[in-house]
């Protein structure tokens, strides 16, 4: 059975994005992306909510085009494009998006179904409100936090209205020169 991982960059006090949706502190250089590169090839469907796919999808495709766009940039453009792609939304209606299907309602249904069918494993790219909506329903397996050197006092957290506890095993520590530390959870169920 397919893994579902939440991917996401959290500052030291556990936010996900500052109190406007400032995402510039993330520390992404030259030592991190191998890695994430790596993490990203054991993947392949994509999950998003709403905002998250709405920026993915006003940025990704036109990287494709872009005559100035830099090769990692442009192999990842490659990859979001050809990857399956599921936007959980309840107002978006349809997509014009190459290999992406919405769904609305029936959550834990179709994380089960996805879950069941061969292939890579399934990542939540950023979305925190969507992480929370799969928090509070246990359907992630993985966590991959990137713990990013920043206090920022203030913004999205990324635990938030958790309902009970939920055990975790520590898989793997990587330290990086840059001061970030990936950090690699799995869930753990009785």
């Amino acid at each position: 059975m397919r893994n579902v991982i939440a991917f996401m960059h959290i500052s030291l006090d556990g936010f996900t994005a500052g109190p406007n949706g400032e995402l510039e502190w993330a520390i992404v250089d030259d030592e991190v992306n191998p890695y994430v590169d790596a993490l990203i090839r054991r993947v392949d469907t994509a999950l998003y909510g709403r905002n998250t796919y709405l920026m993915m999808y006003n940025y990704w495709p036109t990287m494709l085009t872009d005559p100035n766009a830099d090769p990692r940039e442009l192999a990842h453009a490659r990859w979001v494009d050809n990857v399956s792609k599921v936007a959980f939304s309840r107002t978006l209606t349809h997509t014009d998006w190459k290999n992406t299907r919405i769904v609305q309602d029936q959550v834990v249904e179709e994380v089960s179904a996805l879950k069941r069918q061969s292939g890579g494993d399934i990542m939540i790219f950023g979305s925190p409100g969507l992480t929370h909506s799969f928090m509070q329903l246990d359907l992630i397996d993985d966590y991959w936090l990137f713990l990013n050197p920043i206090v920022l006092g203030g913004g999205i957290p990324l635990f938030q209205d958790m309902a009970a506890w939920t055990k975790l095993k520590l898989a793997e520590i990587k330290a990086f020169q840059n001061g970030v530390v990936g950090l690699h959870y799995q869930t753990i169920r009785n």
